[in-house]
């Protein structure tokens, strides 16, 4: 049973690392795209969901921290949308 335990324990470790990283990046495109500025409140909730997951991962809650870090993602998304539409708008 520890031995599963530890098993579980460290593939949530291992799909957290997957997801920070992939939203991470995502995040970093959301910023060098100027989302901040096209698209604040999507800008600001991937920055939170992003702080908040890497806080649950460093208390070993890797369940949340990879719901945390899906959500970062797809708000960073939605802000890469916004601001690549805002680009095209002002003829970029």
């Amino acid at each position: 049973m520890c031995l599963a335990f530890a098993g579980l324990t460290g593939c949530g470790n291992t799909i957290y690392a997957v997801e920070v990283s992939s939203a991470a990046n995502k995040f970093e495109e959301a910023e060098s795209l100027g989302a901040e500025q096209y698209a604040p409140y999507e800008y600001y909730s991937a920055k939170q969901h992003l702080e908040k997951a890497r806080t649950e991962a460093a208390e070993a809650d890797y369940g949340d921290a990879i719901d945390l870090a899906s959500t970062s993602a797809e708000f960073s998304e939605k802000a890469i949308r916004i601001a690549r539409d805002a680009h095209r708008g002002a003829g970029r």
